[in-house]
């Protein structure tokens, strides 16, 4: 490994950070509100941004395979921790509340100890929205440019699929395809705000849900989050532009090149479409049955329903007062989740789609022992590295959850509420049920059950290999 190299790159994603915190600095500035803890983050990132920097003069430009696991883990950690800082300075949070808060804005997790968002000053609620806004365009490019690189989980599959020259090499991919993306993300986000506006939502909080909503987020600086609005103008809106926040945005940069058929005729968009229409028309039935108008049922089944699959975590119904049928609907929301290549969590519609074919060619397997049925997936054999690649993710993924179900046992939590706040903290959802549902929130885990779901939540929206294999002594070893 190239550690002097890596050094350096995490040391410009503090300066990175440290340019961002600048827009909440100006905004408090500009508010007449206390805009200290941003002078004192924002210190504290040139420092650290200075000390990589130092550290890794005069080192070669090379990163390998080893490096990119290293640099992805260390660095999401560092802005992490960085983002925290604000929140803690400005006397609003302990550490370990402020390191929570920042995680699951950087992981566009959406889980929140605080109580009375309504109470903060604009300024650090904008702060908070932009963290999930900076790790929505993050997990895009980790996703697109990174992972079909290092081979995480199955994601080899997306070698092909990402705009720009196809290449083993990390750094010229993520030059090349950060712009295309950029692009279409800043693009989406303005189209956001200016319809929000047009509804009739002050601009701030146009700005801030925008960014939340693209990021798949669902930081609201509401109390009431989206249920604070009650105009089905603006719910529809944002059950839109969730949507589109949690398409693979590779099909986004095509249909804006033109290629609308190759985006169109893509298998995992037809797949997510079909899950979409097929939990959101059995929620509505059900409301419908329960004696529910059917135009307010459409609305808060395809809003919950959006918004849990795409893992942003938005909230215009209760869903804990559903009947208890659709409850057993929103287990699979929780953990199938969005496209890969969108900003939404979860295990992913391809992961889910190659698990069922390869599933169904085990049985025919059953059957006829000595055809040759491989798994196909658009067109073309899925290759058994993949395959692998992808049922270890799922056994890993069980396994994190079996444990983190464990921790909020022992912490206090009922079983209801241990097993949905660890799935939510590994999908990036948000809201679960039990304790930590729509309408509560995250403050009353002890602090040990609030670092173990941080750390589900950088897990899960590093695909678990790659923070797990950072910790693993081989992982050190020539």
């Amino acid at each position: 490994m190239n550690l002097r190299q890596d050094l350096r790159i995490v040391g410009f994603l503090a300066w990175l950070l440290g340019g961002f915190l600048l827009l909440p600095l100006a905004l408090a500035l500009a508010f007449g509100e206390p805009a200290g803890c941003f002078a004192g983050a924002i210190a504290l990132a040139l420092l650290l941004g200075l000390a990589g920097w130092l550290a890794g003069r005069g080192s070669r430009a090379q990163i390998l395979v080893r490096d990119g696991f290293l640099v992805v883990t260390t660095g999401w950690i560092t802005v992490s921790l960085l983002g925290a800082v604000p929140y803690v300075l400005a006397g609003r949070l302990g550490p370990i509340d402020a390191i929570f808060e920042s995680v699951s804005g950087f992981t566009t997790t959406g889980s929140s100890v605080l109580t009375d968002i309504e109470a903060w000053p604009a300024s650090l609620l904008f702060w908070r929205a932009l963290t999930q806004w900076i790790g929505g365009m993050g997990i895009i490019l980790f996703t697109i440019a990174v992972l079909p690189v290092l081979g995480v989980g199955g994601m080899q599959l997306f070698k092909a699929e990402a705009p720009g020259p196809v290449t083993d090499k990390l750094a010229p991919r993520l030059s090349v395809t950060a712009r295309y993306l950029w692009g279409t993300y800043v693009g989406l986000t303005a189209a956001e705000v200016l319809l929000l506006v047009l509804g009739g939502m002050p601009l701030l909080e146009a700005v801030d849900h925008a960014f939340t909503t693209m990021a798949t987020g669902g930081f609201s600086p509401r109390n009431a989050s989206i249920a604070a609005y009650p105009s089905s103008y603006i719910h529809w809106v944002v059950i839109l532009f969730m949507f589109l926040a949690s398409v693979n945005f590779v099909i986004h940069f095509r249909i804006a090149t033109g290629r609308w058929r190759e985006a169109l005729r893509d298998e995992e968009l037809h797949w997510y479409v079909l899950m979409v229409l097929f939990f959101a028309g059995t929620a509505t039935a059900v409301l419908v049955a329960e004696g529910q108008a059917i135009g307010q049922a459409v609305e808060d089944a395809f809003f919950t329903v959006v918004s849990l699959i795409s893992t942003t975590g938005y909230s215009t119904a209760d869903f804990e007062r559903w009947p208890p049928v659709l409850h057993a609907l929103i287990f699979p929301i929780l953990a199938v989740g969005g496209m890969a290549g969108s900003t939404a969590g979860g295990f992913k519609t391809l992961r889910t789609l190659i698990a069922f074919r390869a599933l169904r060619m085990s049985f025919r397997r059953m059957i006829h022992p000595h055809a040759v049925t491989p798994v196909v997936y658009r067109g073309n054999p899925v290759p058994r590295d993949v395959l692998a690649a992808i049922w270890g993710f799922f056994a890993l993924y069980l396994t994190l959850a079996a444990a983190g179900t464990l921790v909020l046992g022992a912490a206090g939590a009922d079983p209801e509420t241990a097993w949905s706040a660890t799935l939510t903290a590994m999908a990036g959802i948000g809201p679960g049920l039990g304790g930590v549902g729509p309408t509560d929130n995250f403050a009353w885990l002890a602090g040990y059950a609030k670092l173990a779901l941080s750390g589900l939540m950088l897990a899960g929206r590093l695909e678990l290999y790659t923070l797990i294999l950072v910790f693993l002594p081989g992982f050190w070893r020539r």
